[in-house]
């Protein structure tokens, strides 16, 4: 379904928040969507349904901050779920399927503000599902880093502290730490 660009509309854009957990993405993601309800403006949060780890329906960051959200099963169910909105707040985007960069784009041809939070590595350190192409169409990008837990340096790694395999494993500071590039090839 393509979407015919709304000229009179104010212009779209696409920001990506991107970096490692423990970074403060979900943090920033909350941040700028409270400061969009201070302004009067109608926004609709998504995240998708699989992720469960806080809560079923709310966005929370690790330092327990939190804004309602509707969880979604498929990225195309947002393009059809917000109507008449003046910003979309996106988050965990790297569990959204091939679509999610499509509709971001045909949100933000509409005048839609599109806010899109996620890692954009996985715990191997290679590109995390379909961040790469939501970084390639966004119109502003903020790279987040966490710090390290083992040296204190900038971490941008999200290291796995279990032997399990698989791109999607959910969890938090029970499976995951941050670390830097350094701290990550040495395994300890």
């Amino acid at each position: 379904m393509f979407i015919e660009p709304n000229l009179n509309a104010g212009r779209g854009s696409i920001e990506v928040i991107c970096g490692s957990m423990f970074s403060g993405k979900t943090e920033e993601l909350i941040r700028r969507l409270k400061r969009v309800k201070i302004a009067n403006l109608k926004a609709e949060i998504f995240k998708p349904a699989i992720d469960v780890r806080f809560d079923k329906d709310n966005i929370v960051s690790h330092d327990t901050n939190f804004i309602h959200s509707t969880p979604v099963e498929s990225s195309h169910a947002i393009l059809l779920m917000a109507q008449d909105v003046d910003v979309v707040g996106i988050d965990e985007a790297q569990f959204f399927d091939a679509e999610i960069s499509y509709v971001c784009e045909q949100l933000a041809l509409k005048g839609i503000r599109v806010i899109v939070a996620g890692l954009d590595m996985d715990y191997t350190g290679k590109p995390f599902g379909q961040m790469p192409n939501l970084l390639a169409i966004a119109d502003y990008i903020s790279k987040l880093h966490a710090i390290c837990v083992i040296c204190g340096n900038i971490a941008n790694i999200s290291y796995r502290k279990t032997a399990e395999n698989g791109q999607l494993l959910l969890g938090e500071k029970d499976i995951y730490e941050p670390r830097c590039r350094t701290c990550n090839h040495l395994k300890l």
